[in-house]
């Protein structure tokens, strides 16, 4: 085989292959086009940064209500918003353009998300020529493509965490469908037994209108029951006449409240964990299957087997990593190449997507200042000594009593002098702690980027103090006192009790873990905006300007009906819920946000159905059955399968590698020592980690004061976390399946059609 850099081609085969890795570093599975005008097009950096940009403006902007040319939410004149609109809708054409132009037509066409974007756009399009055309001979219309923009959010290549999230949902409906059924058909009968029971009893609810006299009337307050939400409201008329009525609710709230929720959620959690794995392996596998055609494209045969040349090896490198310091690619090289010949073999190959997903960053130890100006002080025995009792850990210990003493002043009374001043003691304390530490450790590598709890208990220790003088000072003046400065140092001193979690490493585990899932529990994040998006749209169409929010000090007639007559006498109007509207979107979002906690969301339901029409009511049960039953169950399984991932996360095998190649080299610094205060080395800078071959060197090298070390969590996400899990069950050796079989993956592929326990487990 001759090399790819001998021949006229190399260069395209270059590019062919970095796009190949680079794909694989980013989980870019979209097949694209091999000619070199689409190669060309598809490794062009800059332009795929500014595309990206570009377009993200361009969502923003469409999501934006006020772009509408809707005189209930937008004062703009119709030709401007209009204008607006159609540029955005011309950057998404321009989107779906490029990436038609690197995409197969066969694939392009397949893509749902495609046909979907395309379709948004000519809906858009009609709906904005209909309703121009309306409003010039003054005829209202609604903008019912509105409701639909979030489609250009979810479906464009980068915003497949969403579509994964969305997939999730979507996957998990059919298993779903068939328990709410069962819950329906539950609810259906013990609303016939509602109605036998208390129909013709002659009851009447709290407010005089007759109890359960309705089959709709009785489905939907059970419904509501189920949320606990009118409990124990409901009851009572039934409970008054008899108690033994109470055992009819009791076993109802039984079956369906805690019965069929936990099932709900059992069924969410065990169908998206069987979709997530398939989505992970497929993920996997597709990784594996771009390395090795990149492995394909620059193989050469020597002594029997096929290796990828070292310059060679390098001119990818730079072609997917432009940006990489001169130091970092010759520690990839040595990890990849262990013994130097000349040459990558296939399974190290294999692993650069993972090493380029690893940062490696210089780390700079200083001399504490102190030792540099008196260094026979700081090194004296007295200061040595002091240094050791600041690192020991009785230190952190005493440290520790003390805020659980000052935790239990906090709880005593404010107004005795005693208290008072001993507060002064607690913040004395704490500033000679914070001084001894910048004493022992040198300074800028307490307060590295890094050093989290450092910024936290400093900044924390600073606001107290400042408060607490600002509040004796307007207290001695005796003019002023200012209970919002008060208010102020109580939570300030509440937040200091926050410090044990520095201390206790198991605190600080849990913390780190929600910390490292935060990234990618915007994800979900994105996927509520979506719903709430679409249905804050609906909301603000159907329900606008029907509840008007007045100052609570306005006590005339409108006031107190929230503008609408239809409202009097209601709980709605009684309970000031006249903020509760969808005149704007964040009065919508609010309103929803109540409808996902559900306390009280019937008394909101109720406000807009007398408003309106009690058909009103699809609108909310919808938004509860969509929200509440399917998205929060999903978020509740998300959250806990991201826990356990991250809360059990050890580090990789390529991570190994890294850490081990550094330590070889003499130029390694541990994670843990970095954290521990041992070496307070956290200050990076940007200075490249030069290796050098002999001993003499390497002790020179340590001398300088320079490390290196693993810095980056960025892509720490549940997703990679898992395939990462998945990747080491494949054998190095193991190419897996054709691309035709990895696309056609069934989570039924991975489970037995007929369990056991051994199995199971």
């Amino acid at each position: 085989c001759r090399s790819p850099s001998l021949s006229p081609d190399g260069d395209q085969d270059l590019l062919l292959a970095a796009a190949y890795v680079s794909d694989a570093q980013y989980n870019r599975n979209v097949p694209f086009e091999t000619s070199p005008q689409a190669i060309s097009f598809h490794s062009h950096k800059s332009l795929e940064y500014w595309c990206l940009v570009g377009i993200y403006v361009f969502v923003c902007k469409g999501l934006q209500p006020g772009l509408c040319p809707n005189p209930q939410v937008s004062a703009s004149p119709l030709q401007a918003t209009s204008i607006v609109e159609v540029l955005c809708l011309t950057a998404f054409f321009g989107r779906l353009l490029h990436f038609a132009k690197v995409t197969p037509q066969m694939v392009f066409w397949k893509d749902t998300k495609n046909i979907c974007i395309m379709v948004t756009i000519v809906l858009t399009l009609v709906d904005l020529i209909l309703y121009g055309s309306l409003e010039t001979v003054n005829i209202r219309s609604v903008r019912w493509s509105r409701a639909l923009r979030p489609v250009f959010l979810i479906n464009f290549p980068e915003s497949r965490q969403i579509r994964r999230a969305f997939r999730s949902l979507r996957n998990t409906l059919p298993d779903i469908l068939y328990v709410f059924l069962l819950f329906m058909f539950s609810m259906l009968v013990f609303s016939l037994m509602a109605l036998k029971l208390f129909g013709d009893r002659g009851l009447k609810t709290a407010e005089g209108s007759p109890y359960f006299a309705n089959i709709l009337e009785i489905a939907f307050e059970l419904y509501v029951l189920v949320t606990t939400a009118n409990s124990p409201d409901v009851m009572m008329p039934a409970y008054d006449f008899n108690w033994w009525y109470s055992l009819y609710f009791i076993t109802y709230i039984i079956i369906n409240t805690y019965i069929f929720m936990s099932v709900f959620l059992a069924v969410v959690y065990n169908n998206y964990r069987k979709h997530l794995k398939n989505e992970i392996r497929k993920l996997a596998y597709l990784k594996r299957h771009k390395m090795i055609e990149a492995f394909n494209i620059l193989k050469v045969k020597v002594d029997a087997e096929f290796m990828v040349q070292e310059a060679q090896w390098r001119r990818l490198v730079h072609a997917v990593a432009p940006d990489m310091s001169r130091g970092h690619l010759e520690l990839l090289l040595r990890i990849s190449d262990e013994g130097q010949t000349g040459h990558v073999d296939k399974m190290n190959f294999l692993r650069l997507a993972d090493l380029l997903n690893i940062q490696v960053v210089t780390v700079n130890i200083k001399r504490h200042p102190l030792e540099a100006w008196v260094p026979r002080v700081y090194q004296s025995s007295a200061s040595l000594l002091v240094q050791r009792m600041v690192r020991h850990r009785i230190f952190v210990w005493v440290f520790d009593v003390i805020i659980l003493i000052n935790a239990i002043f906090i709880a005593l009374d404010e107004k005795n002098p005693f208290i008072s001043y001993a507060e002064w003691l607690f913040l004395s304390l704490y500033i000679i702690e914070i001084l001894l530490k910048l004493y022992t450790y040198e300074p800028r590598a307490y307060f590295g980027r890094k050093q989290f709890w450092n910024w936290f208990d400093t900044l924390i220790i600073i606001a107290a103090l400042v408060a607490t003088v600002a509040n004796t000072t307007i207290q001695s003046a005796k003019k002023y006192n200012s209970q919002q400065i008060l208010d102020i140092v109580l939570i300030l001193r509440i937040l200091r009790l926050l410090r044990v979690i520095v201390s206790i490493q198991r605190f600080r585990v849990i913390v780190t873990t929600l910390i490292n899932i935060g990234p990618t529990m915007l994800t979900f994040g994105g996927l509520v905006f979506v719903v709430y998006y679409a249905f804050a749209i609906v909301g603000m169409e159907v329900f606008h300007g029907k509840v008007q929010f007045f100052d609570p000090n306005f006590t005339t007639p409108d006031a107190l009906v929230c503008g609408n007559p239809a409202l009097k006498g209601s709980a709605f109007s009684q309970s000031r819920y006249c903020k509760n509207n969808f005149n704007d979107l964040a009065s919508s979002f609010v309103v929803l946000m109540e409808l996902t906690v559900v306390n009280q969301w019937h008394d909101i339901l109720h406000g807009f159905a007398l408003v309106t029409h009690p058909a009103a009511k699809l609108y909310f049960i919808l938004f509860h059955i969509v929200v509440v039953i399917l998205i929060v169950n999903i978020f509740i399984a998300f959250v806990l399968e991201a826990f356990f991932v991250a809360y059990s996360l050890e580090k990789s095998e390529v991570e190994t590698a890294i850490e081990k190649k550094i330590q070889e080299l003499g130029v390694g610094l541990q994670e843990e020592e970095v954290q521990d205060g041992k070496k307070p080395s956290d200050h990076v800078d940007n200075k490249d980690c030069h290796f050098h071959k002999d001993v003499g060197d390497k002790k020179k090298k340590a001398l300088e004061g320079l490390y290196c070390r693993i810095a980056s969590k960025k892509y720490r996400t549940v997703d990679t976390l898992l395939q990462r899990m998945f990747e080491s069950e494949i054998a190095p050796e193991d190419e897996g399946p054709s691309l035709d079989e990895i696309l056609n993956f069934s989570p039924s592929d991975m489970y037995p059609k007929n369990p056991n326990f051994e199995n199971s487990a």
